[in-house]
């Protein structure tokens, strides 16, 4: 998913259970079935291991993840691999091969700058001498153990991992793409939409009940998509702005536009999921506290669509004020709180880096949230996105 800056030095609390008290939003519409909510494992179980990595997929649908999610960027020889970003140098070991230096650039990526390394300037041998390294070593330390360890994975390789995994745990393991920037790599002679394409129909995955569900920021990927794939597709939101490709297209459609009933109505002629940041559906205050839900969640309902919120960290720095814990910010809060929350307005999907934690909350029968009483301390750490 896509990165959204959050505010340096964010003010984050130490926080004292209150017994008793409620401190979850209201829920905006009869519960649904728990049993039933879909566990996405953003980038496998990015909590425990490097993002994309065989071990993190495999650690997460063993923690009980329905899907596993690969971000596709392309080769210069346009084979599909998996990394966050095509920029590769905090997600491998790149910068500190010698052999690659000369290959550093600057380019612009959906109207911004970016220097660093570029997938599409690798061929899918030279990507494969590479080792994944951990993005947030500053606040997932531990999982810096892994560093060096895991190559780069193609998309085949993804499906062909969670088609053993299927068979190794007896139930079908779903995998859940998204096309990054594929304006950009469209305009370079590098379209995404065409391998991802070929790839799902060459598995024997092309039907509506795929286990394949298609994601993307920007709605003209995911129509072409439609034009030729019959599986399910995932219209994801960020907060502010909007989609890159309508923003190159001269269309002031913003996502704020996409989430109102009227947006809503039209994703649903191509797509079946939508997938916002959980602060659409529950804001948070300047302070950082919950704020009032939104009506998103029963919006979507009624449009005929599928709702899956991204994305559940259990770091304080990345949960309401009320649920943080302990001394510092990547210290763990109370995130089952969190998803009981989201649980209790009627969402069908979770994207976490945790999907232990997902899986635990949803398993859970009457669990009451408790109010918190906070006392300020200093992040002291650097910007990291929500999503």
């Amino acid at each position: 998913m896509r990165k959204i800056a959050v505010t340096t030095a964010t003010t984050l609390a130490v926080l004292v259970p209150l017994a008793g008290a409620a401190a979850a939003p209201a829920a905006a519409e009869p519960a649904a079935d728990r049993s039933k909510v879909v566990v996405i494992g953003h980038r496998g179980a990015a909590g425990h291991r490097p993002e994309h990595t065989q071990g993190g997929y495999e650690l997460a649908v063993a923690m009980g993840a329905d899907w596993i999610e690969p971000d596709l960027v392309p080769t210069k020889d346009h084979v599909l691999v998996v990394r966050h970003e095509n920029e590769i140098s905090g997600t491998t070991d790149v910068s500190l091969r010698p052999e690659f230096a000369a290959r550093r650039t600057t380019k612009v990526v959906d109207g911004r700058d970016v220097t660093g390394w570029f997938t599409e300037d690798f061929t899918l041998a030279e990507l494969k001498t590479l080792r994944a390294v951990e993005r947030l070593p500053a606040i997932r330390q531990r999982n810096t153990v892994y560093n060096g360890y895991y190559p780069v994975l193609t998309f085949q390789e993804v499906l062909d991992l969670a088609k053993r995994l299927s068979r190794q745990y007896g139930r079908q393991v779903g995998v859940f793409p998204e096309t990054k920037h594929p304006t950009y790599f469209r305009s370079i002679g590098l379209p995404l939409e065409e391998p991802l394409i070929e790839t799902v129909k060459r598995n024997g995955l092309d039907r509506p009940n795929s286990p394949v569900v298609v994601q993307s920021f920007e709605p003209s990927s995911l129509k072409r998509v439609a034009k030729e794939l019959r599986v399910p597709l995932w219209q994801a939101l960020g907060t502010t702005g909007r989609p890159y490709d309508l923003t190159a297209a001269g269309d002031p459609t913003t996502y704020a536009d996409m989430m109102k009933p009227e947006g809503l109505a039209k994703i649903a002629q191509y797509a079946r999921w939508i997938g916002p940041d959980k602060s659409s559906a529950i804001p948070v205050n300047p302070d950082g506290g919950w704020g009032t839900p939104t009506t998103l969640v029963s919006d979507a309902h009624k449009a005929g669509l599928k709702i899956g919120v991204y994305t559940f960290r259990s770091e304080n720095q990345y949960l309401p004020l009320q649920l943080r814990r302990g001394q510092a910010p990547t210290d763990h809060g109370d995130a089952l709180a969190e998803y009981r929350a989201h649980l209790d307005l009627g969402v069908d999907a979770f994207v976490t880096d945790y999907p232990d934690a997902a899986v635990l909350a949803k398993s859970e029968r009457g669990k009451p949230n408790k109010l918190v009483q906070p006392q300020q301390f200093d992040n002291g750490l650097p910007d990291e996105g929500r999503e």
